[in-house]
């Protein structure tokens, strides 16, 4: 039987990586919850058996129930009612299937009904289940959120949500409101503390909100009177049982069907504050999206996934001109280079993972003991490595998963536009991919800090140093000759030294070092399995090869005065 974890074996390629072991050894805290619950490792093969195991039952329920539903779900979608969401019968029907698996909040310490998954197993689930209906996991997805509560509530709050959430309570971040999109700043939904009752409540209107319905939101509002900036915003919890919130209407759009998007209005509504007053966008936000974009870069992974998927599938079965499409040169190249894309976004989403994991872990560990000095180092390496890579993960994965989208619908011609074919809905989901937490163009904002720092140019050199096997040493050699030309640009902008300049530059520099840096974890990948990553890597290469090359062009032959011309 088909399974989405087991009939992949990159993604199994990626949770075995070295690193794993300290990743374990950091979450396990030496494997202290062995004495205390029954089903906790007790060395580490036993730990990564239990992630391979759960991985496996998580592709088993996405290849025979979740994938089953998308359509339906994807036709049917939800409705509102009365100021409530109703699920289409398909995510109902998903819904009660992971809870009946235990799959919610499966990366949340035992003690609170977890099952302490680190990071990096948690996203390789994110990205099968996005392979499977992206739309479902924006719902499974943002149990993500728990971290939020876990990482800055106080106890109390920990104990009383936490393990709703595992047992399979949903949850939505209310962030955006209709004229406070990107700019978060720009949230005035009011927060006011009600002295008679000793709570706070809520009053206002928030938009675009993915799962609005939910039964736990974490909300961002502006709790001090008269601010107008981030620093009069504040983070709170808010609990559906407690009323308050209404569904004013769920948005009508292009795709994501199954996920409601939904319009709130908050009616003194009672909710209490999570952490610290005025840390809302300052500290809390910040963790919460950097979590979400991790997220957004699995789903567009898993969308890659599907649309190579069904790509290949229908060359192999469409015949004209008296033969399989596929044998067409120029439909296997766009095979060949959807099939690159999908392996260079996968392994930097996984290294990125893999960061936040150490970086995380640590943090943790620092509120229940004082770190050591190499600990403390070791937090701050990755902590910087994980705010740089998570940019590109999001930007360039969200991208490549439209791109292989589009590329899916070519390859099946005039079927692609018919609905009949599932890579139509691939197409609609992948759009947005780009657009919600943090468009491309902000993660390019939140990227250019580390071209300009040298922190991408120091990892690139720390790859550099790595060795790989003898058959890769020419396009080691290739990759850094793209590192010459990536250095010259950035060479050439930081000498012109101006602002303007450098922000119309930067969308090529990052893509540069995107280009760069996938390709060296692609290396490092066929290296390890050659069988399973060397013609990836070759592809990949030429193709990075040529658009640092085109990039670099651009950068270098641009004046400061050429940047008028573009504006309107």
């Amino acid at each position: 039987m088909s399974n989405f974890y087991t009939d992949t074996p990159e993604l199994k390629h990626h949770l075995n990586h070295p690193l794993m072991k300290r990743i374990v050894e950091l979450k396990e805290r030496n494997f202290a919850d062995k004495d205390n619950f029954d089903f906790a490792p007790v060395d580490f093969d036993d730990a990564m058996d239990s992630y391979d195991k759960v991985l496996t039952i998580i592709g088993d329920l996405c290849e025979n129930v979740i994938s089953q539903n998308a359509k339906d779900i994807d036709d049917e979608g939800p409705h509102c009612a009365n100021g409530r969401v109703e699920y289409a019968s398909g995510t109902k029907a998903n819904i009660d299937a992971c809870r009946k698996a235990g799959l919610m909040g499966i990366d949340m310490p035992r003690r609170l009904g977890g099952l302490n998954f680190p990071v990096t197993p948690y996203i390789i689930a994110a990205d099968i289940v996005s392979r499977a209906d992206a739309a479902f996991e924006n719902l499974w997805g943002l149990q993500d959120c728990a971290e939020t509560i876990y990482e800055f509530a106080n106890e109390e709050q920990k104990q009383r949500y936490i393990p709703r959430i595992c047992e399979g309570e949903t949850m939505s971040m209310d962030l955006t409101e209709p004229d406070a999109g990107s700019d978060l700043q720009a949230v005035m939904l009011k927060a006011s503390f009600d002295e008679a009752n000793n709570c706070w409540r809520l009053n206002g209107v928030k938009r675009f909100i993915t799962n609005g319905d939910s039964d736990i939101h974490l909300v961002l509002a502006r709790s001090e009177e008269g601010t107008t900036d981030g620093r009069g915003l504040s983070m709170f919890i808010y609990d559906k049982r407690d009323g308050g919130v209404t569904v004013r209407r769920i948005e009508d759009k292009m795709g994501i069907h199954g996920s409601p998007t939904c319009e709130l209005v908050y009616k003194n509504a009672k909710c209490e504050l999570c952490g610290e007053r005025k840390l809302g966008l300052i500290k809390y936000v910040m963790a919460l999206m950097n979590g979400a974009r991790l997220g957004i870069a699995a789903q567009s992974v898993g969308i890659s996934q599907a649309a190579y998927n069904e790509a290949l599938a229908y060359a192999k079965d469409r015949k004209q001109f008296g033969r399989e499409i596929i044998s067409f040169l120029a439909v296997d190249e766009m095979l060949s280079l959807m099939k690159a894309k999908l392996e260079a976004s996968r392994c930097l989403l996984y290294e990125t993972a893999r960061m936040v994991d150490v970086y995380k872990t640590l943090d943790d560990i620092s509120k229940e003991r004082k770190l050591t000095p190499e600990e403390r180092q070791e937090q701050k390496t990755y902590s910087k490595l994980a705010d740089s890579l998570t940019p590109l993960a999001k930007g360039m994965g969200s991208e490549y998963a439209n791109q292989n989208a589009y590329d899916c619908i070519q390859i099946h011609g005039g079927s692609g536009f018919m609905r009949d074919y599932t890579c139509e809905r691939l197409y609609r989901d992948a759009r947005i991919t780009s657009i919600y937490e943090g468009t491309t163009q902000l993660q390019v904002v939140a990227a250019i800090r580390y071209v300009t720092n040298g922190s991408y140019l120091n990892q690139i050199k720390t790859f550099e140093a790595a060795t790989v096997a003898p058959e890769f040493e020419t396009l080691k050699q290739r990759v850094a000759a793209m590192t010459e030309k990536y250095a010259e640009s950035v060479a050439k902008v930081e000498e012109v030294k101006n602002q303007c300049y450098l922000d119309f530059c930067a969308r090529h520099l990052v893509e540069m070092a995107g280009h760069i840096i996938m390709s060296h974890l692609l290396l490092q990948s066929a290296t390890s399995d050659a069988d399973l990553f060397g013609k990836t890597v070759n592809v990949y290469v030429r193709y990075a090869e040529a658009e640092v090359q085109k990039n670099s062009r651009f950068v270098l032959n641009l004046s400061l005065e050429d940047v008028e011309l573009y504006r309107h």
